[in-house]
Formats: C-alpha cells, sequence, structure tokens
C-alpha cells in the first residue's frame, strides 16, 4: 500500500505540472523539461500557485499542513505563491453536513438536537483535519464545535508510514541522510500529529494554555466545555474577533498593527521561555484579533514543550547572534553535543562568521531569521551537525512567527523585540530566586535523604577501611560524596555533609517562609 501511494503522489505532482518547481538543477532541469514534452497534452489554465494548492489539497491533510506553513514565509517563496497557499490556512473543502451529525450521534450516543439548542450546518472554518460549526447550548451559551475529519486517522496513519519510507531511503542514497536523521524528524512529527486526532488532547491543551495567560493582557483561550467533549468531538467558547491575516480591517478598528506584531513575538517567546509550553502551529488561520488589540488563541492540536537545557541553549545562542558573538554560538554548539566534541572551535567560529556577517551587514529590521537557518544549515554539514528532532516543532513555529509579524509590519525587528525578553530570563537562570526555587523543588528528597546521612557516612568510612565492597546505600553515598581514589576523602567528606546542612537548612527556611 506505501508504494501505491507513493505512485499517486507521484501521479498528483505531473498531474498539476508541479515538476517546474525542479528547475533549480541542471540535471532536474533536463529531466522537467523532458516531462513536459512527454506529458504536453496536460492543461495549462491554472497559475503555478493555484496548481501547487491543488496538487496538496489532493495528497492530503499532512500536505495540507506543508502549505500552510509555506504560506507564511512571504520572505522565502514568491508572493503569488504564498497568497495561493494562504487559502489552505481556513478554506479547506468542508466535508458534508450529513457525516456530521453521523460523528455527533455516534460520539454521544444521542440524536444532535439532545445535545444542542441551534446548531449552524455550514462550517464556520474547514481545516485539513477537522472542521468548527457554531452552535448554541440548551443554557443559552454560544460555543464552537470542532469535529474530526470522517476516517482520518486512516488516512494520516497511511502517510506517516509512507514518510516513513521516505525517510528510511534517504538515510540509505543520501550522503547527509544519517546526520539528519529523517526517521526521528518523522517520529516527533508524527507525535505531534496524532495529537491532533484525539480532541481530549487538543481540550487539554486548549485548558492547559488559558492557565498559563489567565491574566489575558496580551492572549485569550477561549474555555472548554469539559462535558461536551470527547475523542471526536470539542466543544469550547466562541470567540468574536478578526483574523489576522486581514490587515486592513484591523486597522479600520484601529488596531495598532505595529504593536500587535511585537505583542506577537512577546507571546511566543513567552511560552517558549517563561511556560516551556507553546503553540506550534501558528499560522494565521488559527490565530484571530479582539477588538481592543488582544490575541486569540484558536486550534490546539499541536503543541510543543522544551527541557530546561534546550532552553538555555535556545537563549545562549539567540543572545550570541544578537551579540554577533560568534565564539560563544561556535562553543554552545559542541558543549550541547550539537556537534562532535572533536570539532575545532576556531574552524566552526569562522565557518558561523562567514554566514552570519554578510547577513547583519544589513539593518537588522532587514533580517529574516528564515533565511539566516538556512544558510547555517548549508554550514553545519561540513561539521557533521545533527538535527535535534526534539525542536523540530520550535523551529517550525519560530519561522512561523516571523512570518506573521513580518506579514503585520514589514519594518518588525524581531531581534530588538526578542532580545530584552531573553536577557530578563538568562539573568534570572543566574539569580538567587532561581536558586530558591530549584531547592524548593528539591526540598522533599533533601529532607528523606539528610537523617540517613551520618550512619551512611560511617558505614562506606568502615568499608572503605576494611576494603570491603560498598554494598550498603552506595548510590545514595556516593551521589553526594562523589569520592574518587586521587582525592583528600576526609576533606570531601566534611565539605560536602556541611553543604548538604546548609543547604538543608535554607531550603527549610524558604519553604515555611513561602
Amino acid at each position: 500500500m506505501k508504494y501505491f501511494r507513493l505512485i499517486y503522489i507521484i501521479y498528483i505532482l505531473l498531474k498539476y505540472r508541479l515538476e517546474e518547481f525542479i528547475t533549480f538543477n541542471r540535471q532536474l532541469n533536463v529531466l522537467a523539461r523532458l516531462i513536459s514534452i512527454i506529458l504536453f497534452f496536460r492543461s495549462h489554465e491554472e497559475n503555478r500557485g493555484t496548481r501547487l494548492r491543488l496538487a496538496l489539497e489532493n495528497l492530503g491533510p499532512l500536505f495540507v499542513k506543508f502549505g500552510q506553513m509555506l504560506s507564511t514565509r512571504r520572505d522565502l517563496i514568491p508572493i503569488d505563491i504564498a497568497d495561493e497557499l494562504a487559502k489552505l490556512q481556513d478554506q479547506v473543502p468542508p466535508f458534508p453536513y450529513k457525516h456530521v451529525e453521523a460523528i455527533i450521534n455516534t460520539s454521544y450516543g444521542m440524536v444532535l438536537d439532545k445535545i444542542f439548542k441551534t446548531f449552524d450546518p455550514v462550517p464556520t472554518a474547514s481545516a485539513s483535519v477537522a472542521q468548527v460549526h457554531f452552535a448554541t447550548l440548551h443554557d443559552g451559551k454560544h460555543v464552537a464545535v470542532k469535529i474530526l475529519r470522517p476516517n482520518i486517522k486512516r488516512v494520516i496513519d497511511k502517510d506517516i508510514n509512507l514518510l516513513y519510507l521516505i525517510a528510511h531511503m534517504l538515510e540509505l542514497i543520501w550522503s547527509d541522510g544519517k546526520r539528519l536523521r529523517p526517521r526521528e524528524v518523522v517520529a516527533e512529527f508524527s507525535k505531534h500529529v496524532q495529537c491532533e486526532l484525539n480532541l481530549m488532547l487538543d481540550a487539554a491543551n486548549c485548558s492547559h494554555l488559558g492557565e498559563n495567560f489567565k491574566d489575558k493582557k496580551l492572549l485569550i483561550v477561549p474555555e472548554v466545555y469539559w462535558d461536551f467533549c470527547n475523542e471526536d468531538v470539542m466543544v469550547m467558547e466562541r470567540m468574536y474577533g478578526t483574523p489576522i491575516s486581514q490587515v486592513e480591517t484591523l486597522r479600520k478598528k484601529k488596531i495598532d498593527i505595529k504593536q500587535l506584531a511585537r505583542n506577537g513575538v512577546e507571546i511566543f517567546f513567552t511560552q517558549v521561555f517563561r511556560d516551556s509550553f507553546f503553540h506550534a502551529d501558528m499560522h494565521p488561520g488559527n490565530i484571530q484579533v479582539a477588538d481592543d488589540g488582544r490575541y486569540i488563541a484558536m486550534d490546539f492540536g499541536i503543541m510543543g514543550s522544551l527541557s530546561e537545557n534546550d532552553k538555555n541553549y535556545l537563549a545562549r545562542n539567540f543572545l550570541a547572534f544578537f551579540k554577533r558573538d560568534y565564539h560563544d554560538v561556535a562553543l554552545a554548539h559542541i558543549e550541547s553535543g550539537w556537534v562532535p566534541k572533536n570539532t575545532s572551535l576556531d574552524e566552526f567560529e569562522n565557518a558561523i562568521r562567514s554566514v552570519c556577517e554578510p547577513i547583519f551587514n544589513k539593518p537588522l529590521k532587514e533580517i529574516s531569521f528564515g533565511r539566516l537557518l538556512i544558510r547555517l544549515f548549508q554550514t553545519s554539514r561540513r561539521f557533521n551537525m545533527e538535527i535535534q528532532p526534539q525542536l523540530t516543532m520550535l523551529q517550525k513555529t519560530l519561522l512561523n512567527v516571523e512570518g506573521l509579524g513580518r506579514n503585520l509590519d514589514p519594518d518588525l525587528d524581531l531581534w530588538k523585540t526578542a532580545a530584552p525578553f531573553l536577557k530578563k530570563y538568562m539573568s534570572e537562570q543566574k539569580g538567587i530566586k532561581h536558586i530558591l526555587k530549584s531547592l524548593k523543588n528539591e526540598l522533599p528528597h533533601w529532607l528523606h535523604l539528610t537523617p540517613q546521612l551520618p550512619r551512611l557516612i560511617h558505614e562506606f568510612l568502615e568499608q572503605k577501611k576494611h576494603g570491603s565492597k560498598n554494598t550498603i546505600g552506595q548510590e545514595d553515598i556516593e551521589r553526594f560524596l562523589l569520592a574518587q581514589k586521587n582525592q583528600n576523602l576526609w576533606f570531601k567528606i566534611i565539605i560536602t555533609f556541611i553543604g548538604i546542612t546548609l543547604l538543608v537548612n535554607l531550603a527549610v527556611l524558604f519553604y515555611f517562609i513561602k
């Protein structure tokens, strides 16, 4: 079945004459011309943007999502193509109302009228995985009802399997295949897509994001009505706003467009560095703007999260780029393991400088972070830099955020907007508040271990004295003492015991003060 699907993809690409997109290489250009001659009878009525959009719609949800991401990158693709692909954001052909009724009746075990007082049969938005209808509950609440497309899980599973096949082929025939770890990237993408296919997870993501932004100063998140949610249907508060792509309408409502663009960047960095939980599908179809200028988040199927190590690495790199400190950029890559430990620091630093300096010679507002990433990716091949699958969604989202911001304000200085936020984050990681917070989190473990330390130390010394193997409490002892054969054991024991005692006392004091 995988190979039939692959043949179908090739058929669609040829049907819509998409071979013209592979003319960047001499050999491929010859192949494209040959295909055009052989298949001369194909229709030539539609423009290239329309043909690409129709091909992606025919290929299914995963390809539609790819088109959605491309539509926000007007600095990377021609305007005519970006305008056409923008229609994929919420204008995917809807599925019939009879299927809507069938899904709702099956999901709730009762007819639609028993659940909703009114239900608009015409969808307000239709996307690649689900579509949304407005409705009213019997208590009078106005709601938005999100419904999965029929058989979408089966379609997605087939395409994910095909992506695994393509990834495996890339690893076999492409020199960069193993380094780029395409199968791990597909696995990460699959994990996020599978979340979209369970609307209970979608609802949980919505609730989580709403809790993070409960002050509603910059971002409004709809309330979830849990009693009406299940895996195939999600019911949430109906929001009233203007799609962020309708810039002229926003101007007529006297919304400060430049401030709106800056707020979008701030919201993104807040989600990433404050909350470690971010909206990873920020194309224009998923974002609206309230009449007072606040953002309204929509569609929570794809969310991302980062570890503390990932956040520290990213913040350090961003700030180093801002300062044009290429030595620290190179050092961060080596220390994080993104490039091999034996990489020449000076050579790698010089390569990064050769990529970045020509870009930074322009005014900051004209710099495209997307183009910078592409250039860095090309340079990284020389140093066997590995792609980090866990950051794939973040990279995609950052590209989307920049595309959205520049669409609102072509003069948006992404670096200037983000730098103060990143500096604040890095200073907090080194400050007393961060230390006290860490101590508070570790307090239960410290309190459990502290009474045992004298006994553990005594047993450890006795075993060392008699040359016996360390069998009692070995893990706990070595975790805190870190004794080495070639170092002064007594000095280590005394310093460790005093240090732990002081830390525990500090933590206990802080705990009860809080």
